[in-house]
């Protein structure tokens, strides 16, 4: 037995249980690291990034303080998008899956309120949601957070970014001030110590690297105009054709522009970024997970918690100002050993932001020349098409 096992942890004997059935022996970087800190019931700052494994570790922690037989709210966790809401969700109760009757209930916008508001009514014992969501259930009195034991702040820089903090800040205060408070973020930024200065308590703090495997990624750098952008877009695309490819840009107007330019060259391109409705959102989400939209451009904060497993391709259509933020963004391609891509664009103007990323990498990066696309080249198209079939009024499908 080594000190990474969960075995070696006081964890409830159900959970440990669950922990070997799901095939889970060693613990992540993060996990070894806040695991014990949060079992001692210390308020904790830890700096991960998603896919660290730091949904198991508040996760575990939560659930070994539950008291199942205590019907009310213990945890909270806070999320900036649905989507993330929606993972940490399925991870609890995948978690929590051996033992006895833990209700995990979701609140997030975009969604009907009736039926969270009945859900509440019929309790459970820890809550899952956007700061927007829960303020709103505050303010109409349909949920009591007074009995929280503990609340976990999930990527709260972006939280931030996206404008919660005064959200966050009421929720705070309507929970017991003998609470444990756990906030994990990518980055660490003033916002965020000035929020773990005012809801946290001698916290301990944890940091974790980003760790991807760079040697199954293989980066590359163009050198660009900004009104090459677009048709640069287009020659790598064409060029390596990428089955699924995330293109990240810095704002949400770079990334209307070029889904509409990619869309009049005949790509099957779709948008990702803040102003959508929650339903264009998710559907946007859904064609591309199934293969029915080729490329998503996005934001970085719009892309923020998407866990997508199989990625071909990731095009930086801007240079990120954040290194940390590049080096996620590079990372979300080569997962599960497969072999990634990241292609990256540079006008002149962003080369002092590619002099912090050859620093952080401790290398230079590697120039090449823009693909010339062959004649004839045809536009990405989507393998698949994604069918919303609705059942009308009874929910029934007649044929």
């Amino acid at each position: 037995m080594t000190s990474s096992a969960f075995s070696s942890l006081a964890l409830a004997p159900v959970l440990l249980q669950n922990l070997d059935s799901l095939g889970y022996q060693q613990m992540t970087e993060i996990q070894a690291q806040s695991l014990p800190l949060i079992l001692e019931g210390r308020d904790l700052i830890a700096q991960a990034k998603t896919g660290s494994g730091k949904t198991a570790a508040f996760g575990l922690g939560l659930l070994h303080r539950l008291n199942p037989s205590y019907f009310a709210i213990q945890g909270l966790v806070l999320c900036p998008t649905r989507e993330l809401a929606d993972q940490v969700a399925q991870e609890l109760r995948r978690l929590a899956r051996q033992a006895d009757n833990i209700k995990v209930l979701t609140l997030c916008g975009g969604a009907p309120m009736g039926p969270q508001i009945a859900s509440l009514q019929h309790g459970a014992h820890i809550v899952v949601g956007t700061p927007g969501r829960i303020r709103d259930h505050l303010g109409r009195g349909s949920i009591n957070l007074g009995t929280i034991k503990m609340l976990v702040l999930d990527e709260a820089d972006r939280m931030v970014d996206m404008g919660f903090y005064d959200d966050i800040a009421g929720i705070v205060s309507a929970c017991p001030s003998h609470r444990q408070t756990l906030l994990f973020s990518a980055t660490y930024p003033d916002d965020i110590r000035r929020a773990s200065a005012q809801f946290l308590r001698q916290p301990a703090e944890v940091k974790v690297e980003a760790q991807h495997d760079n040697s199954r990624i293989e980066q590359r750098f163009y050198k660009v105009t900004d009104d090459q952008r677009a048709a640069a877009v287009v020659a790598l695309l064409q060029h390596y054709r990428p089955t699924s490819a995330l293109l990240f840009c810095n704002t949400k107007i770079r990334c209307r522009e070029l889904v509409q330019a990619l869309q009049q060259q005949g790509f099957s391109a779709l948008a990702l970024y803040g102003d959508l409705e929650q339903r264009e959102r998710d559907e946007t989400l859904l064609q591309f997970a199934n293969q029915s939209c080729s490329v998503l451009v996005a934001t970085d904060v719009a892309a923020r918690g998407l866990d997508i497993s199989s990625l071909n391709a990731v095009i930086n259509v801007d240079v990120s100002k954040d290194t940390e933020v590049h080096i996620h963004r590079v990372g979300r391609t080569g997962r599960a050993g497969d072999k990634g891509l990241a292609l990256c664009l540079a006008s002149p103007s962003e080369n002092k932001w590619v002099k912090l990323i050859e620093q952080y990498q401790d290398r230079p990066v590697e120039w090449f020349d823009l693909p010339v696309p062959e004649a004839g080249s045809q536009p990405l198209q989507a393998p698949m098409v994604t069918l919303n079939i609705f059942g009308g009024k009874n929910g029934q499908i007649k044929g």
